[in-house]
């Protein structure tokens, strides 16, 4: 990872107001290329806020987005999805009566055909489905006909995952990827984190296990109450009292 390099991501100066809730204050983040960052706060510090800015889910009050240098105003999930950001959230938006294949295509079908006459090409895209699926560590033998619905949750997250990254997406943010997942679910979904990594990806992982956090990120932001109270918290050096402490602000108390 090139520190030098022009950033993927920069928020700057970030507001965000519901009525009188101060809700982003002042904040700022940097994405770097190939950089997985964890996302760490209580409930209403003010992460999903920030998730939902930087994924076009909610307007922002005032402030910066930088891509790769680039200011971009983010009107929508389809801005966000057109700069190259993907937001994958514990209940993904997935279909449980459509195959895999359906579902990773979703919206951007392969088709085959004369124009205005094509058609589906479904027996490429399940071609593509089943590298995807190996790609992001899949190992049992699934068919890409499979209903979504006869999933486990983790192999919910690496349909999702493998979407993101079979239309490039830059940066993937991952919203509680982990919650409700048994032992060996978990650890499939970190090893999807590390495959993002190594695919070149940037990617968020927001999570309210702090343990599975310092297993994949490269570095940890924390926010309490709207702010960045912590951004540059390093796994290798920190240990999980420190970012706890920081997390509910006795840190400011010793």
């Amino acid at each position: 990872m090139n520190g030098t390099a022009t950033p993927l991501v920069e928020m700057r100066n970030i507001e965000k107001y519901y009525g009188r809730i101060h809700a982003l204050q002042d904040v700022n983040l940097t994405i770097r290329p190939g950089e997985i960052v964890g996302l760490l706060g209580d409930n209403g510090a003010g992460k999903s806020t920030l998730i939902k800015v930087l994924s076009g889910a909610v307007p922002y009050t005032s402030g910066k987005i930088r891509i790769k240098g680039r200011e971009v105003t983010l009107r929508s999930t389809s801005d966000a999805i057109e700069a190259g950001i993907e937001t994958i959230y514990q209940d993904s938006a997935l279909v449980p009566q459509l195959s895999i294949a359906r579902n990773l295509f979703m919206g951007r079908e392969l088709r085959k055909g004369p124009r205005f006459f094509d058609w589906m090409d479904q027996e490429r895209m399940n071609e593509v489905a089943g590298q995807l699926l190996k790609r992001v560590g899949i190992s049992k033998d699934i068919p890409a006909t499979t209903p979504i619905g006869a999933l486990s949750g983790g192999e919910r997250q690496a349909v999702a995952i493998a979407r993101a990254m079979h239309f490039e997406s830059e940066l993937i943010i991952l919203d509680e990827p982990t919650n409700n997942l048994g032992v060996a679910e978990t650890q499939g979904v970190l090893r999807f984190v590390r495959e993002v990594r190594n695919q070149g990806h940037s990617c968020i992982f927001i999570a309210h296990n702090i343990h599975h956090v310092f297993q994949v990120v490269d570095r940890m932001v924390v926010m309490r109450r709207g702010k960045v109270a912590a951004d540059d918290l390093d796994p290798e050096t920190s240990s999980i009292q420190e970012v706890e402490n920081i997390i509910t602000g006795e840190h400011l108390a010793a």
